[in-house]
């Protein structure tokens, strides 16, 4: 929608409050409310003041005066507000320079689409995103100077729950939660009531299913879109998950590895090239791919130790990241081996539908800055045209100790990722689409807030290792 059409549509819907969003660069999604008075066709220049001092890893006290700009192409009508409410994605801006502010994951990811213009190679980055989650029927954890816990009760948890319910015989066991029938899939209709939400709100859905896990991992798929939309999606994606689950008296996670012993969840993201409306990874290379994907690919596998900090952002991350749950540690490529980084699926042979997938990514990584970081690592293997090497068609994970040599692998702890960052960071700043202070900010909140306040922190498994040593 234009300006004028959003003040339409409010009037038609009686809107009575707008509701503007915008995103750490955690990833954490922030909004403040008006009356739907105080929103004109000015604002949307003009943008609504805002303390930009108070957000993780934002500016300074002396410098937190922001402009929130309500973008009109992103408003719906918010599904669970009681009174009815319009809401729309914002860019921050400068209030003296009107300059966009550097640290907007937002605008990075804008950026990134602008530099892929500028470059010549395509003029549009199609990004698709398969967010896992789990649905859990209750948490609770703390962590302080003497104590420090987590439980999980999940009525499809193979562990001993505390519901007093009887018939919960039906639950997936470890590793085996993939496509069953209701009503071991204890969550369908759930599911689908988040499906339907999710179209009300302008998305396009493909499917939804169980996943691998037990304990109610699930998987809805969107629809692939431009890069900036798809992030945009994804962050209503979320929004829509949560809210639908905590109606139900249900809580949702996406942390990358919730349970111990079973598979984590992942964000496999979908990527392609296109210009003048025609798709370039079609050719007769590879698994029907052309050279320009071919290079994406190296330029994805010679940076992945690197992007392991943008797209794998949480020490969970790297709980995930282990052999032996389909996850993607080593970076290889092959056409439908899911044990590969990059993978290219052959559901179709249509030239539209030729893509990479890449694995590594999971659902705690912020969309805009993920999407951006791995578009500008395959736009330098193209631009340096990167050989992505010999493809791996076999199970990485049945291969010798001698051949496993030859396969570099992703960093294994948050720590080794942000220090792979750090080596590692030119291509994305090419274009000015990331700065050094940005990646320095988002490197020292890591380290500090994260990385360290693990590390520093007493293990409950050391107890058990260690009391009686």
């Amino acid at each position: 929608m234009t300006p004028q059409e959003v003040l339409e549509f409010a009037k038609t819907n009686n809107v009575k409050q707008i509701d503007l969003r915008f995103t750490d660069i955690p990833s954490l999604q922030h909004h403040v409310s008006y009356p739907i008075n105080q929103l004109e066709e000015e604002s949307f220049e003009e943008g609504f003041g805002m303390d930009g001092s108070s957000i993780r890893g934002w500016a300074a006290i002396h410098e937190s005066d922001m402009l929130l700009v309500p973008d009109a192409s992103t408003a719906f009508l918010d599904p669970f507000a009681e009174i009815p409410t319009l809401v729309m994605f914002g860019d921050i801006k400068d209030p003296i320079t009107k300059q966009r502010y550097e640290r907007d994951p937002r605008w990075i990811a804008q950026k990134a689409e602008i530099y892929l213009r500028n470059s010549g190679v395509a003029d549009t980055a199609y990004v698709g995103a398969e967010a896992e989650f789990f649905i859990f029927d209750n948490i609770s954890f703390d962590q302080n100077q003497h104590s420090g816990y987590y439980f999980i009760d999940a009525e499809e948890g193979r562990w001993n729950s505390s519901r007093r319910e009887n018939n919960l015989g039906y639950r997936p066991r470890y590793k085996e939660g993939y496509f069953p029938v209701p009503p071991t899939d204890h969550y369908q209709d759930l599911r689908s009531e988040m499906v339907q939400t999710m179209i009300r709100c302008g998305l396009e859905i493909e499917c939804h299913h169980h996943e691998v896990a037990t304990g109610g991992q699930c998987e809805i798929d969107q629809r692939f879109n431009t890069l900036v939309k798809s992030a945009d999606n994804m962050m209503l994606y979320k929004y829509v998950i949560r809210n639908v689950a905590y109606q139900y008296g249900k809580t949702v996670t996406f942390m990358p590895k919730p349970l111990f012993a079973d598979n984590g969840s992942g964000m496999h993201t979908h990527q392609s090239l296109w210009k003048d409306g025609k798709p370039l990874f079609a050719g007769d290379s590879y698994a029907g791919m052309s050279q320009m994907a071919l290079y994406y690919i190296g330029g994805l596998l010679r940076h992945a130790r690197a992007l392991s900090a943008i797209i794998a952002p949480t020490t969970n991350s790297y709980k995930r990241l282990v052999p032996g749950y389909e996850a993607p540690v080593n970076l290889a490529y092959s056409r439908r081996n899911r044990s590969a980084a990059c993978r290219i699926p052959m559901y179709s042979a249509s030239p539209k539908a030729k893509r990479v997938e890449f694995r590594p990514p999971d659902p705690s990584a912020n969309p805009y800055l993920a999407f951006a970081a791995m578009l500008m690592a395959g736009l330098d293997g193209v631009m340096n045209r990167i050989n992505p090497g010999e493809p791996l068609d076999k199970d990485i994970y049945d291969l010798s100790p001698e051949e496993m040599k030859s396969v570099p692998s992703m960093p294994g702890s948050l720590d080794e990722a942000l220090n792979c960052l750090e080596d590692d960071h030119g291509f994305l700043m090419r274009g000015d689409v990331f700065t050094e202070e940005l990646i320095e900010t988002f490197i020292d909140y890591k380290r500090k807030n994260e990385a360290e306040a693990v590390r520093l922190r007493p293990h409950p498994y050391e107890f058990e290792l260690y009391y009686d040593i």
